[in-house]
């Protein structure tokens, strides 16, 4: 199988060639074609509800019988049904909806919106960041693996300022987390003082790395915003609907942005779909065309997506990343304790990471890679991120007793390879 996927894909880096193949995906399982099984605690972000929820599946299955397909230019009633449960469910006056296939697309449609509101062209992000793959959300990305190559140069307009934080690559040097949060505003203000054709600043309210901003860091920038007229857009692809134990990571900073983007999970982890939410004050541009997507009003996509936020509703699962997460956090901190290895544990609900490190405390990228091999061979995948970071992201349902059998094998895992260096 896996000689087969690479002979017929493109090569690219990370997905190609395969780590494995797999045969079954159910709940927070995944099983390969050898027949074992993984706890799935990456997921691309997209199984907030666990792989094939029967509930999802049966209400695609109904609406491919009623409704399979309506073409852009005619109304249907899931669609409406979504871009309404959404404007209910995102925060502040948020409600103005546009729906695409993927996240990408979303980000750029979001950068028209406020490039037409606001008359302006360029935007404003963070380096390290990933807003997407296309060349336009390419260039507002910071990641360097997706900056290089085939991708440069780069869209002109995007430019960057270092982020608000990240334990060992705090970019401001040895300062607090509200030192650093001060100084990334301070560069923020800086930048859009100086720029008056800043249309947008495009950031993730917690990076999915993940790195949570400081106490304050987004009432400022919110502020920052404001003064210079420029729209705030929150990309909520890989943390929305409810991953960081609130609907929407923003909620917990209390800061409601002007346009929130998310994608990934929407489609319950079936079917791709991504959206567009703003205010309505930016509806501006009736007389323009944002896109024309095929499948924007897609009556069987926007059927998962409404299905999918009902079943976070209807299950608490929202509420459950909560208390699950908190009990992981504690359990890591106390691993952290023990082991001079783990540092910098942080994290919001299920989203959860810490860094692997030397003695001395800097990164460890083969550490951590030898911890991501012997944990799959413990039956737990998850993502390495930024070479050493070990990024834990499972599926809401996960249960209490789920994720301590979980945190018993990355221990296992971690304590293996630690003993392979003596």
């Amino acid at each position: 199988m896996l000689a087969r996927d690479e002979r017929g894909f493109l090569r690219q880096s990370v997905s190609t060639p395969c780590l494995n193949a797999i045969a079954k995906a159910e709940g927070i399982w995944i099983e390969d074609v050898a027949g074992r099984r993984y706890m799935d605690f990456h997921g691309n972000n997209v199984h907030h509800i666990g792989y094939g929820h029967p509930r999802l599946k049966a209400a695609i299955a109904a609406q491919m019988d009623a409704l399979p397909f309506a073409p852009r230019r005619y109304a249907c009633e899931p669609a409406a049904m979504l871009a309404e449960k959404l404007g209910q469910i995102t925060p502040g006056t948020l409600s103005k909806v546009l729906f695409t296939t993927g996240g990408s697309d979303a980000v750029e449609l979001a950068v028209k919106i406020a490039r037409a509101a606001t008359g302006r062209t360029k935007t404003l992000s963070f380096w390290d960041a990933f807003h997407g793959a296309g060349v336009g959300a390419g260039a507002m990305s910071g990641e360097a693996l997706f900056r290089s190559g085939p991708a440069a140069p780069m869209v002109a307009g995007a430019l960057h300022v270092a982020p608000f934080g990240g334990g060992s690559r705090c970019p401001y040097g040895g300062r607090t987390p509200e030192e650093s949060g001060a100084a990334c505003a301070r560069m923020i203000d800086y930048v859009l003082s100086r720029d008056p054709d800043v249309a947008a600043l495009v950031a993730e309210p917690t990076r999915a790395v993940p790195y949570v901003a400081p106490p304050g860091f987004w009432a400022q920038a919110r502020g920052i915003c404001d003064r210079h007229g420029v729209k705030l857009i929150f990309d909520e692809i890989p943390t929305g609907l409810g991953k960081t134990g609130k609907m929407f990571s923003c909620e917990h900073d209390g800061v409601v942005p002007d346009i929130i983007v998310l994608g990934k999970a929407l489609g319950g982890g079936i079917l791709p779909i991504a959206a567009v939410v703003a205010r309505p004050e930016l509806d501006v541009a009736q007389d323009w065309a944002f896109g024309h997507y095929t499948h924007e009003k897609n009556p069987v996509t926007t059927r998962a997506a409404l299905t999918t936020i009902e079943i976070i509703e209807d299950e608490g699962l929202v509420e459950n990343a909560a208390a699950v997460g908190a009990y992981a956090l504690e359990r890591l901190s106390e691993l952290a304790d023990r082991l001079d290895v783990v540092r910098d544990v942080r994290g919001r609900g299920l989203l959860i990471g810490f860094d692997i490190v030397t003695p001395d405390g800097a990164p460890d990228g083969d550490l951590a890679e030898e911890v991501l091999y012997r944990a799959l061979d413990l039956g737990l995948s998850f993502k390495t991120t930024m070479g050493n970071v070990v990024t834990l992201t499972p599926p809401l349902t996960l249960t209490r007793d789920e994720m301590a059998d979980a945190l018993d094998r990355l221990e296992q895992a971690i304590d293996g390879a630690v003993a392979g260096r003596s």
